[in-house]
């Protein structure tokens, strides 16, 4: 288990997409134990391997609380279905230090996924769960939060892009 570096954004990892997990071996296990050291030392509700550069199909989430966690250890995860009922909730990513907007996501959605045994899950979210599920799922596929504001919000952060996008840089 460790901690390891959280990818920001202008790297190129966070643009492709993760590829399935077809071997679930103790090198598995280790990367979602690494996922979960690393999102809860930077305080995170989620993180998909390819903020850390890994490019599988792997996230974590914890929606739960200090005393009582929900955490969710996924491979493979895809939407299977979803609401039309939309909820509205301010997002952040530890890959785009201290930018937050407001996001447009389905309330309720239905992940299909598999286990760190390859066993296969079946998975129905709402609130800040499906919010969270959505967000890594996006991950994995390449999408970063951004590309879900409007073209005018993005505009209103090209700054901080700038600025974040900046501080990668002098990380390397």
């Amino acid at each position: 288990m460790a901690v390891r570096e959280i990818i920001t954004y202008g790297d190129p990892v966070l643009k492709k997409k993760a590829s399935k997990i077809t071997v679930f071996d103790a090198s598995v296990k280790e990367l979602f134990d690494d996922l979960l050291d690393t999102m809860y030392s930077a305080n995170g509700v989620g993180l998909a391997a390819n903020q850390i550069g890994v490019t599988k199909m792997a996230l974590v989430i914890d929606t739960g609380t200090f005393e009582n966690p929900r955490v969710l250890r996924l491979a493979n995860p895809v939407v299977a279905s979803s609401s039309r009922e939309k909820a509205v909730f301010e997002e952040g990513c530890l890959s785009f230090p201290g930018l937050t907007e407001k996001i447009e996501r389905p309330s309720v959605i239905t992940v299909k996924a598999q286990d760190e045994n390859g066993e296969e899950l079946m998975i129905e979210a709402s609130g800040l769960e499906a919010v969270a599920l959505q967000h890594e799922i996006d991950h994995l596929n390449g999408v970063v939060f951004i590309y879900r504001m409007s073209p005018v919000k993005r505009m209103l952060h090209n700054k901080e892009l700038k600025e974040i996008k900046k501080l990668g840089k002098n990380k390397k």
